[in-house]
């Protein structure tokens, strides 16, 4: 083997092993959700939560096996250069955003909400779908994906106007909004929806900082505002 054949075996298998470290990291929030949704219902014998467990998996699976593995490396590490607003925000947004699952699972033991219609539960199921594909999407379109807010001056940040990016400022958010929506109703609980809708609030202020900052700090973003003027539904905000 020559030096070349080898340092293009190890190309493969750091990429390889970057991927596998992605996938077990995704992995993570799929536990602890799986966990909540479990615990709180008293039972695993629960159809929906699986099947929206899996979703997540083999979503986070696929998109881990063909994304940048700059981005992969970026999404797993902590980054020096967090806003102070978006550190509390997320630690927020953590602990809110589990509360839809604790009550749906507490609902589907208690069944506070009683019966709801199959087809309400099906239509949620393909939005939530959508929903995925649409945060999917994003990600895959844009190697700067960060789990923080910060400005990637070291890897050349520009906008991204391309994929979804062409239609909204912030599709990830977008989708993302549809995803904690839907899982509700998919779930069965009408109750699991309030706390779910504080989540949408919280994101919604986030995306609102997120591209305030981004109008500030990154060069050309300001001339991509008045390209795609909207930053999550078009024609409205």
């Amino acid at each position: 083997m020559t030096p070349l054949d080898s340092a293009g075996s190890d190309s493969i298998m750091n990429d390889r092993q970057i991927r596998i470290r992605g996938i077990l990291f995704g992995l993570i929030p799929v536990i602890i959700m799986g966990a909540i949704l479990f615990v709180s219902a008293g039972t695993i014998f629960w159809p929906a939560a699986w099947l929206i467990l899996l979703v997540m998996f083999s979503a986070t699976t696929i998109v881990t096996a063909i994304c940048h593995t700059d981005l992969i490396t970026e999404r797993m590490q902590k980054q020096a250069g967090a806003k102070e607003y978006d550190q509390k925000l997320v630690r927020l947004l953590n602990l809110i955003g589990l509360l839809p699952l604790l009550v749906a699972g507490l609902d589907f033991r208690f069944g506070w909400s009683g019966q709801i219609s199959f087809s309400l539960q099906a239509t949620a199921f393909i939005m939530f779908l959508l929903g995925y594909s649409t945060f999917s999407w994003a990600l895959l379109s844009n190697r700067f994906f960060s789990l923080i807010v910060r400005v990637q001056s070291e890897k050349g940040h520009h906008p991204v106007t391309n994929g979804p990016y062409r239609f909204v400022r912030h599709p990830g958010y977008l989708g993302f909004i549809v995803i904690v929506l839907t899982q509700p109703v998919i779930l069965g609980s009408v109750w699991a929806v309030i706390p779910a809708v504080v989540t949408v609030g919280l994101i919604v202020c986030r995306t609102a900082l997120e591209d305030g900052t981004l109008e500030l700090e990154l060069e050309g973003y300001e001339e991509y505002t008045h390209q795609v003027r909207y930053r999550l539904v078009p024609g409205i905000w």
